[in-house]
Protein backbone atom coordinates (compact mmCIF):
# COMPACT_ATOMS: atom_id res chain seq x y z
CA UNK A 1 0.00 0.00 0.00
CA UNK A 2 1.35 3.42 -0.95
CA UNK A 3 2.08 5.70 1.97
CA UNK A 4 4.51 8.14 3.55
CA UNK A 5 6.86 7.79 6.47
CA UNK A 6 8.01 10.95 8.21
CA UNK A 7 11.11 11.36 10.34
CA UNK A 8 13.42 13.96 11.77
CA UNK A 9 15.36 16.12 9.29
CA UNK A 10 18.82 14.62 8.81
CA UNK A 11 21.09 17.40 7.61
CA UNK A 12 24.16 15.16 7.84
CA UNK A 13 22.60 12.62 5.45
CA UNK A 14 21.82 15.39 2.95
CA UNK A 15 25.42 16.65 3.22
CA UNK A 16 26.76 13.14 2.59
CA UNK A 17 24.51 12.65 -0.44
CA UNK A 18 25.56 15.99 -1.91
CA UNK A 19 29.21 15.20 -1.18
CA UNK A 20 28.99 11.81 -2.90
CA UNK A 21 27.31 13.36 -5.95
CA UNK A 22 30.06 15.96 -6.25
CA UNK A 23 32.82 13.36 -5.95
CA UNK A 24 31.07 11.11 -8.47
CA UNK A 25 30.85 14.01 -10.93
CA UNK A 26 34.62 14.56 -10.59
CA UNK A 27 35.33 10.83 -10.92
CA UNK A 28 33.28 10.59 -14.11
CA UNK A 29 35.24 13.48 -15.64
CA UNK A 30 38.53 11.80 -14.70
CA UNK A 31 37.27 8.50 -16.15
CA UNK A 32 36.92 10.25 -19.50
CA UNK A 33 40.53 11.44 -19.20
CA UNK A 34 41.83 7.99 -18.21
CA UNK A 35 39.79 6.01 -20.77
CA UNK A 36 37.65 4.35 -18.10
CA UNK A 37 40.53 3.30 -15.81
CA UNK A 38 38.94 3.43 -12.33
CA UNK A 39 42.17 2.87 -10.39
CA UNK A 40 43.96 5.64 -12.27
CA UNK A 41 41.00 8.02 -11.83
CA UNK A 42 40.86 7.36 -8.07
CA UNK A 43 44.64 7.87 -7.94
CA UNK A 44 44.22 11.28 -9.58
CA UNK A 45 41.60 12.19 -6.99
CA UNK A 46 44.05 11.32 -4.21
CA UNK A 47 46.70 13.45 -5.92
CA UNK A 48 44.28 16.38 -6.16
CA UNK A 49 43.62 15.97 -2.44
CA UNK A 50 47.35 16.15 -1.61
CA UNK A 51 47.57 19.33 -3.71
CA UNK A 52 44.74 20.96 -1.78
CA UNK A 53 42.11 20.87 -4.54
CA UNK A 54 39.95 18.45 -2.52
CA UNK A 55 39.11 18.88 1.14
CA UNK A 56 41.61 16.94 3.27
CA UNK A 57 38.75 15.65 5.45
CA UNK A 58 37.14 13.79 2.53
CA UNK A 59 37.57 10.03 2.99
CA UNK A 60 38.31 8.77 -0.53
CA UNK A 61 38.60 5.17 0.69
CA UNK A 62 35.03 5.41 1.99
CA UNK A 63 34.01 6.95 -1.35
CA UNK A 64 35.55 3.96 -3.17
CA UNK A 65 33.64 1.57 -0.88
CA UNK A 66 30.39 3.42 -1.62
CA UNK A 67 31.04 3.05 -5.35
CA UNK A 68 31.19 -0.72 -4.86
CA UNK A 69 28.11 -0.76 -2.61
CA UNK A 70 26.15 1.16 -5.25
CA UNK A 71 27.46 -1.28 -7.91
CA UNK A 72 29.09 1.50 -9.92
CA UNK A 73 32.42 -0.31 -9.78
CA UNK A 74 33.44 -3.87 -8.96
CA UNK A 75 36.68 -5.82 -8.58
CA UNK A 76 38.06 -7.97 -11.39
CA UNK A 77 40.09 -11.20 -11.06
CA UNK A 78 43.21 -9.11 -10.32
CA UNK A 79 41.38 -7.23 -7.51
CA UNK A 80 41.44 -4.04 -9.57
CA UNK A 81 38.37 -1.82 -9.55
CA UNK A 82 36.59 -1.65 -12.90
CA UNK A 83 33.40 -0.03 -14.14
CA UNK A 84 30.24 -2.14 -14.06
CA UNK A 85 27.54 -1.93 -16.72
CA UNK A 86 25.69 0.40 -14.34
CA UNK A 87 28.83 2.53 -14.07
CA UNK A 88 29.18 2.73 -17.86
CA UNK A 89 25.54 3.82 -18.21
CA UNK A 90 26.11 6.46 -15.55
CA UNK A 91 29.15 7.75 -17.41
CA UNK A 92 27.13 8.09 -20.63
CA UNK A 93 24.32 9.82 -18.76
CA UNK A 94 26.77 12.21 -17.11
CA UNK A 95 28.26 13.07 -20.50
CA UNK A 96 24.78 13.78 -21.91
CA UNK A 97 23.85 16.02 -18.97
CA UNK A 98 27.18 17.86 -19.25
CA UNK A 99 26.68 18.61 -22.96
CA UNK A 100 23.21 20.09 -22.31
CA UNK A 101 24.02 21.57 -18.88
CA UNK A 102 23.98 25.22 -19.95
CA UNK A 103 20.66 25.31 -21.82
CA UNK A 104 18.73 28.56 -21.25
CA UNK A 105 14.96 28.85 -20.71
CA UNK A 106 12.71 30.38 -23.34
CA UNK A 107 11.75 29.62 -26.91
CA UNK A 108 9.95 26.46 -27.93
CA UNK A 109 9.37 23.92 -25.16
CA UNK A 110 11.35 20.72 -25.54
CA UNK A 111 12.41 17.57 -23.75
CA UNK A 112 15.82 18.71 -22.48
CA UNK A 113 15.98 19.28 -18.74
CA UNK A 114 17.18 22.69 -17.50
CA UNK A 115 17.74 24.07 -13.98
CA UNK A 116 14.84 26.51 -14.56
CA UNK A 117 11.22 26.07 -13.46
CA UNK A 118 8.09 26.57 -15.56
CA UNK A 119 7.08 25.40 -19.04
CA UNK A 120 5.47 22.24 -20.37
CA UNK A 121 6.81 18.99 -21.76
CA UNK A 122 5.30 16.50 -24.20
CA UNK A 123 2.96 19.18 -25.56
CA UNK A 124 0.21 17.61 -27.72
CA UNK A 125 -1.08 19.13 -30.93
CA UNK A 126 -4.39 21.06 -30.68
CA UNK A 127 -6.17 18.70 -33.09
CA UNK A 128 -8.14 15.75 -31.74
CA UNK A 129 -9.17 12.48 -33.35
CA UNK A 130 -10.98 9.27 -32.44
CA UNK A 131 -9.13 6.83 -30.22
CA UNK A 132 -7.38 3.93 -31.99
CA UNK A 133 -6.20 0.74 -30.33
CA UNK A 134 -2.59 1.22 -29.23
CA UNK A 135 -2.82 4.98 -28.57
CA UNK A 136 -1.01 6.22 -25.45
CA UNK A 137 -3.46 6.62 -22.56
CA UNK A 138 -1.80 9.95 -21.70
CA UNK A 139 -3.05 11.31 -25.04
CA UNK A 140 -6.74 10.82 -24.18
CA UNK A 141 -8.76 14.02 -23.80
CA UNK A 142 -10.97 12.88 -20.91
CA UNK A 143 -13.05 16.06 -20.79
CA UNK A 144 -14.20 15.67 -24.40
CA UNK A 145 -14.54 11.90 -23.99
CA UNK A 146 -16.86 12.32 -20.98
CA UNK A 147 -18.99 14.79 -22.93
CA UNK A 148 -19.29 12.22 -25.72
CA UNK A 149 -20.52 9.69 -23.14
CA UNK A 150 -23.10 12.15 -21.79
CA UNK A 151 -24.35 12.91 -25.31
CA UNK A 152 -24.65 9.19 -26.05
CA UNK A 153 -26.39 8.16 -22.80
CA UNK A 154 -28.15 11.37 -21.82
CA UNK A 155 -26.78 11.48 -18.25
CA UNK A 156 -23.55 11.05 -16.26
CA UNK A 157 -24.37 7.62 -14.81
CA UNK A 158 -23.06 5.49 -17.67
CA UNK A 159 -19.57 4.16 -18.26
CA UNK A 160 -17.24 5.34 -20.95
CA UNK A 161 -17.27 3.30 -24.14
CA UNK A 162 -14.36 3.02 -26.55
CA UNK A 163 -16.40 4.92 -29.14
CA UNK A 164 -16.54 7.90 -26.73
CA UNK A 165 -12.79 8.30 -26.49
CA UNK A 166 -10.93 11.02 -28.36
CA UNK A 167 -7.21 11.71 -28.17
CA UNK A 168 -4.96 14.69 -28.76
CA UNK A 169 -3.09 14.09 -31.98
CA UNK A 170 0.70 14.17 -31.97
CA UNK A 171 3.35 14.51 -34.62
CA UNK A 172 4.34 11.30 -36.35
CA UNK A 173 7.53 9.75 -34.95
CA UNK A 174 10.06 8.00 -37.15
CA UNK A 175 13.06 5.80 -36.42
CA UNK A 176 16.59 6.28 -37.67
CA UNK A 177 19.79 4.23 -38.06
CA UNK A 178 22.93 6.05 -36.94
CA UNK A 179 26.63 5.30 -37.22
CA UNK A 180 28.93 7.30 -34.95
CA UNK A 181 32.47 7.74 -36.33
CA UNK A 182 35.09 8.68 -33.73
CA UNK A 183 38.59 9.79 -34.73
CA UNK A 184 41.30 8.00 -32.66
CA UNK A 185 44.30 9.36 -34.59
CA UNK A 186 47.32 10.86 -32.82
CA UNK A 187 46.38 14.39 -33.85
CA UNK A 188 43.53 14.28 -31.32
CA UNK A 189 46.15 14.80 -28.56
CA UNK A 190 48.91 16.46 -30.61
CA UNK A 191 50.99 19.35 -29.19
CA UNK A 192 49.62 18.80 -25.70
CA UNK A 193 46.06 19.75 -26.69
CA UNK A 194 43.51 17.19 -25.55
CA UNK A 195 40.78 17.20 -28.18
CA UNK A 196 39.94 13.56 -27.58
CA UNK A 197 38.29 13.88 -24.15
CA UNK A 198 35.61 16.38 -25.30
CA UNK A 199 35.16 14.36 -28.52
CA UNK A 200 34.57 11.18 -26.49
CA UNK A 201 32.26 13.08 -24.16
CA UNK A 202 30.11 14.18 -27.10
CA UNK A 203 30.15 10.59 -28.45
CA UNK A 204 29.01 9.21 -25.07
CA UNK A 205 26.29 11.86 -24.82
CA UNK A 206 24.99 10.98 -28.27
CA UNK A 207 24.88 7.25 -27.49
CA UNK A 208 23.02 7.91 -24.24
CA UNK A 209 20.53 10.17 -26.03
CA UNK A 210 19.80 7.66 -28.78
CA UNK A 211 19.69 4.59 -26.52
CA UNK A 212 17.23 6.08 -24.04
CA UNK A 213 15.35 8.82 -25.88
CA UNK A 214 15.01 7.08 -29.25
CA UNK A 215 14.81 3.44 -28.26
CA UNK A 216 13.62 2.19 -31.64
CA UNK A 217 16.68 3.57 -33.41
CA UNK A 218 19.80 1.55 -34.16
CA UNK A 219 23.25 2.83 -33.26
CA UNK A 220 26.71 1.59 -34.28
CA UNK A 221 30.08 2.99 -33.21
CA UNK A 222 33.14 2.94 -35.48
CA UNK A 223 36.67 4.05 -34.58
CA UNK A 224 38.97 5.19 -37.35
CA UNK A 225 42.71 5.86 -37.48
CA UNK A 226 44.85 4.08 -40.08
CA UNK A 227 41.83 1.80 -40.54
CA UNK A 228 38.23 1.64 -39.36
CA UNK A 229 36.92 -0.88 -36.81
CA UNK A 230 33.48 -1.25 -35.18
CA UNK A 231 33.35 -1.39 -31.36
CA UNK A 232 30.57 -2.36 -28.95
CA UNK A 233 28.81 0.64 -27.41
CA UNK A 234 29.74 -0.57 -23.92
CA UNK A 235 33.46 -0.24 -24.75
CA UNK A 236 33.23 3.43 -25.80
CA UNK A 237 34.37 4.85 -22.41
CA UNK A 238 37.56 2.76 -22.62
CA UNK A 239 38.78 3.69 -26.11
CA UNK A 240 41.94 5.76 -26.51
CA UNK A 241 43.97 7.41 -29.26
CA UNK A 242 46.89 5.63 -30.90
CA UNK A 243 49.86 6.35 -33.18
CA UNK A 244 47.52 6.55 -36.16
CA UNK A 245 46.90 8.79 -39.13
CA UNK A 246 43.36 9.92 -40.07
CA UNK A 247 41.71 7.59 -42.59
CA UNK A 248 38.33 9.28 -42.84
CA UNK A 249 37.48 7.46 -46.08
CA UNK A 250 37.82 4.07 -44.40
CA UNK A 251 35.50 5.19 -41.61
CA UNK A 252 32.86 6.51 -43.99
CA UNK A 253 33.08 3.38 -46.17
CA UNK A 254 32.53 1.07 -43.19
CA UNK A 255 29.69 3.27 -41.92
CA UNK A 256 27.92 3.07 -45.29
CA UNK A 257 28.29 -0.73 -45.37
CA UNK A 258 26.74 -0.92 -41.91
CA UNK A 259 23.85 1.33 -42.92
CA UNK A 260 23.25 -0.71 -46.07
CA UNK A 261 22.29 -3.60 -43.78
CA UNK A 262 19.80 -1.49 -41.81
CA UNK A 263 16.15 -1.38 -42.85
CA UNK A 264 15.38 2.13 -41.57
CA UNK A 265 14.13 4.74 -44.02
CA UNK A 266 16.25 7.37 -42.26
CA UNK A 267 19.99 6.84 -42.02
CA UNK A 268 22.74 9.17 -40.84
CA UNK A 269 26.45 9.32 -40.00
CA UNK A 270 27.94 11.47 -37.22
CA UNK A 271 31.62 12.24 -37.77
CA UNK A 272 33.61 13.36 -34.71
CA UNK A 273 37.10 14.44 -35.79
CA UNK A 274 39.59 17.28 -35.44
CA UNK A 275 40.54 17.88 -39.05
CA UNK A 276 41.20 16.70 -42.56
CA UNK A 277 42.20 13.15 -43.62
CA UNK A 278 45.93 12.34 -43.69
CA UNK A 279 45.81 8.81 -45.13
CA UNK A 280 43.79 6.95 -47.76
CA UNK A 281 43.53 3.34 -48.94
CA UNK A 282 45.19 2.72 -52.30
CA UNK A 283 43.21 0.75 -54.93
CA UNK A 284 45.85 -1.99 -55.13
CA UNK A 285 46.30 -2.25 -51.37
CA UNK A 286 48.39 -0.32 -48.88
CA UNK A 287 48.04 3.23 -47.61
CA UNK A 288 49.00 6.62 -48.98
CA UNK A 289 50.05 8.95 -46.13
CA UNK A 290 50.25 12.73 -46.26
CA UNK A 291 50.62 14.33 -42.83
CA UNK A 292 50.83 17.81 -44.29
Amino acid sequence: MLGFRYGAWDGELLRKLAGFAGLLDLLQFLLLKTNGDVEKALGLMRYLQTQGYLDKDIDLDEFARELEEKEIVSSDHLSRRVLTDKGVRGLRRSALEHVFRDLRPGGTAGLHRTPHSGGLRHDPLPERRDYRFGDDIESIDFNESLWNSVRRIGNTDGALAESDLVVFDREFGASCSTVLLLDVSHSMVLYGEDRFTPAKQVALALTELILHRYKRDTLDVVLFGDEAVPVPIRDLPFVSVGPYHTNTKAGLSLARRILDRRKSTNKQIFLVTDGKPTVIDLPGGGLYRNSW
